[in-house]
């Protein structure tokens, strides 16, 4: 069974060799409201007034999306980042490729990590008529949470993810792709062994495989870049038994993305993957609900706190830091929202780099190496700010 899925997943995922195929690339414009090649076979589709509404509407939300916090995101990576690495690691990161290619533009490989399936795409031009409108429908649906607030809502993309004949992430990384201005080269299946070892089309990786896709695609720049997406258990019991880490292992060190990441590196079950970060990363991007500063060795990282600390929302108790608050109080202003505090006056974002081994600095932070958490301390209660609508944006509407 898992020979002939792979199968099926090549049949529709494999460049054009012919003017009536439809290429992965093509089918990726088109998801995202953008004109595919003249010759192919998607172009009659995108004279249905569904298509042409579903392309004004992304290329407003885009637009404005580009505008309030993708520009941003760039400008601030360019003036902190100074040497990133080829690797770029996004843990609970759902299908979000938007926001690991803002903070990270200058990687070769991306590899994201999450419970999300990777899902399929069909050929387009088999659906029957009338079902292009409610699929695009489906992908704006899938997508509102993070054009609006810069996070998905888990369980809304569970049942988002599921629904109709575009299921999974892999339809959503298309879109990320090609509104990125992405060229799609090559799209397959790719699956680990116990041991981390890839394995890709027909090839056998044994029982109990972590099964992922891999992207081959292009830049702007022409440059050939690769995207892995893997849904897997994170947790301890999971990543121990999955050659997850083991794979990522082989292309580190690379820098790391963490943002609304349901707090659960504060948790005991996820200290596997927690260390497997702090070991193999030279940066961390994160907001509070990465890593507790507890757990960095202030001798082998330097801070540097961007926004406000706020705490946490009402949705994630107990979860407040004092050590962030005190780290944040010498924080740089920046000008645009992340996480779950999406406002830009309420968003923290901290970079950790990690001091090189012959640097005899020492980091400027009040973190402590204790391993574990000191306790919060007894806070007024504050309104309750719930987690934002599971329906809608909020900048723009249909």
């Amino acid at each position: 069974m898992a020979l002939i899925a792979a199968t099926l997943f090549l049949a529709a995922a494999a460049p054009a060799r012919a003017a009536d195929t439809v290429t992965a690339d093509d089918t990726a414009r088109f998801l995202a409201g953008m004109p595919p090649s003249a010759d192919s076979p998607l172009t009659p589709l995108t004279r249905d007034p569904a298509w042409q509404h579903h392309a004004k509407f992304f290329d407003a939300a885009f637009a404005q999306l580009e505008q309030r916090q993708l520009s941003k995101i760039r400008a601030w990576a360019a003036t902190n980042l100074a040497a990133p690495k080829p690797t770029m690691f996004y843990m609970f990161s759902g299908p979000d490729f938007l926001y690991a290619d803002a903070f990270y533009s200058r990687a070769s490989t991306y590899v994201l990590s999450a419970l999300e399936p990777v899902g399929s795409v069909p050929d387009l031009t088999r659906m029957p008529r009338g079902g292009i409108g409610s699929a695009l429908y489906n992908v704006e649906r899938s997508l509102g949470s993070i054009l609006s607030f810069s996070f998905f809502i888990t369980k809304q993309m569970k049942v988002d993810l599921h629904a109709g004949q575009l299921s999974g992430t892999l339809p959503i990384l298309y879109v990320f792709l090609a509104r990125s201005g992405k060229t799609i080269r090559e799209v397959s299946p790719v699956a680990l062994d116990d041991q981390g070892a890839a394995y890709f089309a027909n090839e056998n990786p044994g029982k109990n495989a972590t099964r992922g896709v891999r992207i081959v695609y292009a830049g702007s720049d022409g440059e050939q870049r690769t995207l892995y997406y893997f849904p897997t258990d994170l947790s301890n019991p999971g990543v121990r038994v999955s050659g997850f880490l083991k794979f990522c292992d082989t292309l580190a060190p690379g820098n790391s993305l963490i943002k609304s990441a349901s707090y659960l590196l504060h948790s005991g079950n996820f200290t596997t993957v927690r260390d497997f970060i702090l070991a193999h990363s030279a940066t961390i991007i994160q907001d509070d609900s990465g890593i507790p500063l507890a757990y960095y060795d202030p001798k082998k990282w330097r801070f540097f706190p961007f926004g406000h600390y706020a705490g946490p929302i009402a949705e994630f108790p107990g979860r407040y830091q004092e050590q962030y608050a005190a780290l944040f109080r010498r924080a740089e202003p920046m000008d645009f929202g992340i996480g779950y505090r999406w406002r830009s006056h309420e968003s923290n974002l901290l970079l950790s780099v990690k001091v090189a081994a012959d640097d005899s600095g020492h980091a400027d932070t009040t973190s402590s190496a204790e391993p574990t958490p000191r306790p919060s301390r007894p806070r007024k209660p504050r309104p309750r700010e719930p987690v934002p609508p599971h329906h809608g944006f909020l900048w723009f509407s249909r």
